[in-house]
């Protein structure tokens, strides 16, 4: 079946592939965390650089660069943090950090990412060479540098996150992980409510063929995935499982090394609920952090070595774990998010504690829609819309009066008399019958104002196959996980329609979609809430 959208998606997977190298460099503003107690008292203040290669899995040269804490003479060893590249970048990403973490007493060794500029191989998605890397460049720190064998971290935005992550659960010796805007489960990140994502996918395509080589596992995998063939659809969930950290679960919780996570709530290549669910199930010290904005732009003023909350958690983190400082990170609640709508941080003891309230919206009233066409509801654009949420509070909107109601199905909640404070995840449960056996839908939360301009909460999409023509059937669904502040006399209105341009949609030609709510099984989407 051909798409009647395939025109924009061609251009919008194109055009993206320049973008993605924004994802670093991006620059923000955050506020300064705690202060940081350095690993070594003395260190002295000025490290050195060297460039060098290292040899990784079969004989693949792997370019990185290393800092070593100013007046190491030999007797001394030092904690070593190990940093992959993200996806896309060059060496030189974690220059800055690196540099203020060698001031302070570590060992710090960064290397790009196989199939990557000037670094050997081919790309292969976080695939097991790149896991054999990271033990490789550990082995390499351990014999080339002061470094001490029994304090050994890992870390790293996007990319180098997911491969942290995954040796983690591979290599016994890591004691410590902070993982930046990263993916705990692949499937889940860019194949949500089966649905591919498409400018997220396009995105990461078209920057690895830019900077990189993709190998041709990984170019077959994403011309299925960008051309719905649904014929290697479980070999496709396949290739997404072995790149998945969730899938070694038990193996990192068995290795034990403190973990820390931290993203965005608007990542639209990783979106958030992912990371959560992986965080609740880790058994070892961890924490969690939350933040406006894009793909790896809470971090990416770090990058360029100005003030940033992430890094300096990170630094935090490290001296706690690999160095022994007692600088309280342990003792602070582990789950810390900051809202959309304020510049304030909240703190909880668990993930399930940020949304604990959770209300109704009654959607008993059936709607029908016809699919094929955009209703001016939309998630925005990969990259961009969620960073001038971040950084102007202007997320994606739409006049909720205008949306023409025969191809967007609309309810709206009472007007609240208190600011309503969504915190964690909303779900859609309905009831939805199609003409076709095949179709997509997606799910929007907005904020609505009294002139009926809503503002974009969150968003999910959801793909169907093989139903039954005219049967209903439940529809669950998760919207990406958020913190938004809904003011007072505002109300909530939950949208759906069928096309959205950051995803790749299953609607036949001429298909109706119903949603009903049988008095057996009431349809309603829920809201968590924070009450003070």
């Amino acid at each position: 079946m051909r798409h009647p959208h395939k025109s924009l998606r061609r251009s919008t997977t194109a055009g993206a592939a320049t973008a993605v190298l924004l994802a670093g460099t991006a620059t923000g503003l955050a506020p300064t965390a705690h202060a940081s107690t350095p690993a070594s008292a003395s260190a002295a203040t000025t490290s050195g650089v060297r460039f060098v290669d290292i040899v990784g899995d079969g004989g693949t040269v792997l370019k990185a660069n290393v800092f070593t804490p100013a007046g190491a003479d030999g007797k001394h060893t030092y904690p070593v943090i190990v940093l992959p590249t993200s996806w896309a970048m060059p060496q030189i990403e974690y220059v800055a950090q690196a540099k203020k973490l060698a001031d302070s007493g570590y060992v710090v060794v960064s290397y790009n990412s196989r199939g990557f500029w000037q670094s050997g191989g081919e790309i292969e998605v976080a695939g097991p060479r790149d896991i054999a890397d990271a033990s490789k460049v550990i082995d390499w720190a351990l014999a080339n540098t002061p470094a001490d064998p029994q304090k050994v971290g890992m870390a790293g935005v996007s990319y180098g996150a997911g491969i942290s992550l995954l040796a983690a659960g591979h290599d016994k010796r890591i004691k410590a992980v902070v993982a930046m805007s990263g993916w705990a489960d692949l499937i889940e990140s860019i194949y949500s409510g089966r649905t591919q994502h498409l400018q997220a996918a396009g995105l990461l395509s078209g920057a690895g063929y830019l900077t990189g080589r993709p190998g041709p596992e990984l170019q077959q995998t994403m011309k299925d995935f960008l051309g719905s063939n649904l014929a290697k659809e479980q070999e496709m969930i396949e290739w997404g499982k072995k790149r998945s950290p969730a899938t070694y679960l038990d193996r990192i919780n068995s290795n034990g090394a403190a973990i820390m996570l931290g993203n965005a709530w608007g990542d639209t290549i990783f979106p958030p609920n992912q990371y959560a669910k992986f965080y609740e199930k880790l058994s070892g010290p961890k924490r969690l952090e939350f933040r406006p904005g894009d793909h790896a732009t809470a971090e990416a003023t770090g990058l360029l070595g100005l003030p940033n909350d992430v890094w300096t958690n990170t630094r935090r983190w490290f001296d706690h774990h690999l160095a022994g400082a007692d600088n309280g990170i342990d003792r602070e609640q582990p789950v810390q998010i900051k809202s959309r709508s304020t510049d304030a941080y909240e703190s909880y003891p668990d993930w399930k504690s940020v949304g604990a309230d959770k209300r109704k919206i009654d959607l008993g009233v059936g709607k029908q829609i016809r699919t094929n066409v955009d209703s001016g509801a939309n998630g925005g654009i990969v990259m961009l819309s969620s960073t001038l949420d971040q950084f102007l509070r202007l997320p994606p909107m739409a006049s909720i009066p205008l949306l023409p109601r025969s191809y967007a199905a609309v309810w709206q909640s009472e007007r609240y008399g208190s600011t309503q404070r969504v915190r964690g995840t909303a779900e859609l449960h309905t009831t939805v019958s199609s003409t076709k056996e095949s179709g997509t839908l997606v799910a929007y939360l907005y904020d609505v104002g009294p002139l009926g301009l809503g503002k974009l909460v969150s968003n999910a999409p959801y793909t169907f196959h093989g139903r039954t023509p005219g049967k209903p059937f439940p529809v669950d669904l998760e919207l990406f996980s958020t913190a938004y502040d809904v003011p007072a006399g505002h109300r909530l209105a939950l949208v759906v329609d069928t096309v959205d341009p950051l995803y790749i949609e299953h609607n036949p030609s001429g298909a109706q979609l119903t949603f009903s709510s049988p008095e057996s099984d009431p349809s309603y989407v829920s809201v968590p809430l924070r009450d003070k």
